[in-house]
């Protein structure tokens, strides 16, 4: 039996065979700017689709449920608005990887077309990671401004430099982009690949379709856990002016791990349009889809669910920490390669003590991992909250009694403000996350037990306060600057909580 629907204009035929409605627009139709972030947890919205004009999200919506009804995807609005909203992201420092903001300018899409104009709310369907959420409602604000005048012209290869900078890896900046067109390995491999899936026992389900190969690993959707937050490390004993114990953090990427390879070939990049925080630095994805191809003799793509990217992706290492006036003290951290030297990079006085902590692995890698909470303790015991970090980039930052957030940066030649602003407003909000909601539960097994990309704390659009960003023109070379307003923003904020001594502090 066969379903019948309108898909962008046109009239198709799918099998009935209960797959999703993301999975039959993806991987049997080839509509690549829906994404699947999450699926089929239905809590990212980066696979919102117009359903007879009515946004829904994608991923569990039942194909079924569409017979005989209208979907349009991004790519099947009007040319001439799909290029304004994306002027308009682009223009706004809306949309850095682009990975979820396809899903938004659907939604925002609608909301426009009804009428409405509370945008938080509507975001209240959707999670980005990267831009802190105030280009995105810039963007929408701009795009519903009767008579706009275009943006200015703009350097795009600047604004490139300075993405690849503070992304730490090569970042394509441009309209194309905030469509969804970054390049993402998942959207590149080809249409007769064979999918693979990890397996829950260390090995890989293979199958022709993303179902089947799920269906084979016996894929359960993960849920959020009733366990409270721990943390899994003990102050070192001493008379300390500060200290402070952090949780298991997730970096909540919102790309899941995904690569492909032919036969003999060179596996697609996980990172794709974006450095992931560093979160996938040492993915497993493109060594098993080398691996697989060549077993299966045929085009192979690996894709990490949600759920995955939990139970095998890399945490930010929970520390705790006591720090005497003069800035020296102990710092004890679940044993993780490279953080020791972290932290010695901006804090000589600090006596790393690496523990063995059951538990999910760590990387230093994550975003200034070790030294950022090293510049932190620091900052404490000083009173402000000024960073340097490692590339150069300064920052000092702010949080109002009302919670609005100032930072200052100085970073060389900025390149393009309009990208800095935004990875500047993007480390504001994580770090705002990080001290005050994000973490996951962990067992006393050391087992992930917040497998939904809703319990990993990640503040939303309404939760977001205002950030001002003022560079200092400082002349020299360019240097990344984010990572040194992500540590002088929680340093900010945790001055304005009063210093408790765990992390999260309003979890």
């Amino acid at each position: 039996m066969s379903l019948r629907f309108r898909v962008d204009g046109r009239e198709v035929a799918v099998e009935d065979d209960g797959a999703s409605l993301l999975e039959v627009l993806r991987d049997r139709l080839g509509l690549r700017s829906p994404k699947d972030g999450c699926a089929p947890q239905g809590q990212c919205g980066c696979c919102t689709v117009l359903v007879d004009g009515q946004a829904r999200v994608a991923c569990v919506t039942p194909a079924r449920r569409v017979a005989g009804r209208t979907v349009t995807t991004l790519d099947g609005f009007p040319e001439a608005e799909r290029r304004a909203w994306a002027d308009a992201f682009t223009a706004a420092g809306g949309s850095q990887c682009g990975f979820c903001t396809p899903g938004i300018v659907v939604r925002l899409a609608a909301l426009k077309a009804s009428g409405g104009g509370d945008v938080d709310t509507a975001l209240l369907a959707h999670l980005c990671r990267c831009t802190g959420w105030l280009g995105v409602k810039e963007a929408f604000a701009a795009a519903t401004r009767p008579g706009a005048a275009p943006a200015p012209a703009r350097d795009l290869d600047a604004a490139r430099r300075r993405a690849a900078l503070e992304g730490g890896a090569a970042q394509d900046v441009g309209p194309h982009v905030a469509l969804g067109r970054g390049g993402f390995a998942d959207d590149t491999s080809p249409p007769d690949a064979l999918v693979a899936v990890p397996d829950g026992r260390g090995g890989w389900a293979v199958g022709e379709t993303l179902a089947e190969a799920r269906a084979r690993a016996g894929k359960v959707q993960g849920r959020r856990s009733t366990l409270a937050l721990s943390h899994p490390l003990e102050c070192p004993p001493g008379d300390w002016a500060v200290t402070l114990r952090t949780t298991w953090v997730e970096p909540a990427y919102l790309e899941p791990d995904a690569s492909w390879c032919e036969p003999g070939g060179e596996p697609a990049s996980p990172l794709a349009n974006g450095g992931a925080f560093g979160g996938k630095v040492a993915s497993l994805a493109p060594g098993a889809a080398r691996r697989l191809a060549d077993q299966h003799g045929r085009p192979v793509r690996v894709l990490l669910s949600r759920e995955d990217v939990v139970r095998l992706g890399p945490k930010r290492p929970p520390v705790a920490a006591g720090v005497r006036p003069d800035g020296s003290g102990v710092v004890r951290v679940a044993r993780t390669p490279g953080v020791a030297e972290a932290v010695a990079a901006v804090a000589p006085g600090l006596v790393v003590e690496e523990v063995d902590v059951a538990g999910p692995p760590t990387s230093a890698a994550v975003r200034a991992a070790g030294w950022a909470e090293a510049a932190v303790l620091a900052a404490a015991v000083r009173g402000d909250a000024a960073v340097t970090a490692p590339s150069g980039g300064r920052a000092e930052a702010e949080v109002a009694d009302g919670g609005g957030i100032r930072v200052r940066v100085e970073c060389g030649d900025p390149l393009d403000e309009v990208v800095l602003r935004s990875y500047c407003v993007g480390a504001a909000h994580m770090a705002l996350g990080w001290v005050r909601t994000e973490g996951i539960a962990v067992d006393p097994a050391g087992v992930p037990r917040d497998l939904t990309i809703r319990s990993f704390g990640i503040l939303r659009a309404r939760d977001m306060p205002g950030v001002e960003v003022e560079v200092i023109a400082s002349g020299g070379p360019p240097v990344a600057v984010s990572d040194a307003v992500f540590a002088a923003v929680a340093a900010a904020a945790w001055r304005a909580d009063g210093y408790p001594p765990e992390w999260p502090t309003r979890r």
